[in-house]
């Protein structure tokens, strides 16, 4: 009896349904990547049509030409200590949220909730003005210091909602042992935090690699531009070239994927983390 046949029809149902969505999902990406590979002659042969070989020249024309050199770079430059600052202030003022007690804790907590709803395009404006009093603009803080500040009360309320569902037995051992606040946090916390902590990286790295309307704003020197605002101006210089284009698109959207196939399994633990205790 073949293995199949042991499956309760519902649950085969339902497997089926979720390998079509996965169909439906992943088409598009394949139909990217099999544009980005051909010429414009094969382009006009159809969506599905096969080229005669394969055209990774468009990869190094949207490599050099596009300048996504630079702005590939750039991203990287951006993405690093976004992520890494906001999840360690994340991680502290999470800590503080979640175990100690100090005046005007729910006001703050509140003040971070709200900070959440308040969109990019509310604050844009002063920030400009800030920004430019400051000196900032065309410059890497302009672009990474804002984001922080954004990241922030995400980080706060994610982490310290986590902490709230680690095994209270154990932080309360280490303070009945004499443990203090840094020893606690550095020895118990944070190893405990770490499939959340991935989690938090991963959404951050996702938002920020994607952010558009910051640079977009802040930075007008192509030296600075992050790949996202770099693929709209490309666009406007290869807007008859498919291929091309699409070849560029790739190359925005790649690190995402890749970092989320390789981050995958952290991602799953951190989003179940507490659900069983």
């Amino acid at each position: 009896m073949s293995r199949s046949s042991n499956i309760p029809a519902a649950a085969l149902s339902f497997r089926i349904i979720l390998w079509l969505l996965a169909f439906v999902t992943i088409t598009p990406f394949l139909l990217l990547l099999l544009t980005s590979i051909k010429s414009k002659a094969d382009v006009l042969k159809g969506a599905f049509a096969l080229p005669a070989y394969p055209h990774f020249e468009n990869y190094v024309d949207a490599w050099n030409a596009g300048h996504f050199n630079i702005y590939f770079w750039n991203s990287i430059i951006v993405v690093i200590p976004v992520v890494a600052a906001s999840v360690f202030l994340g991680l502290l003022t999470g800590f503080a949220f979640a175990y100690l007690s100090f005046p005007l804790r729910r006001t703050l907590f509140g003040i971070l909730t709200i900070g959440m709803m308040v969109p990019a395009e509310a604050f844009i404006i002063p920030l400009y003005y800030e920004m430019r009093y400051l000196g900032l603009i065309n410059t890497y803080a302009a672009v990474i210091v804002p984001q922080i500040a954004m990241s922030i009360p995400f980080s706060t309320i994610f982490l310290a909602s986590a902490m709230q569902q680690l095994p209270e037995e154990i932080l309360e051992a280490a303070v009945l042992d004499g443990a203090g606040r840094f020893h606690i946090l550095r020895k118990i916390v944070i190893p405990l935090m770490v499939p959340a902590m991935s989690t938090l990286a991963l959404f951050l790295f996702i938002w920020t690699w994607n952010e558009f309307l910051i640079p977009f704003i802040l930075v007008n020197d192509d030296a600075y531009r992050t790949l996202p605002l770099g693929m709209l101006f490309f666009q406007g210089r290869y807007t008859v070239n498919t291929p091309v284009l699409t070849a560029g698109a790739v190359i925005v959207i790649a690190p995402l994927i890749l970092t989320y196939l390789v981050f995958q399994r952290r991602f799953i633990a951190g989003l179940t983390a507490g659900a069983t205790k």
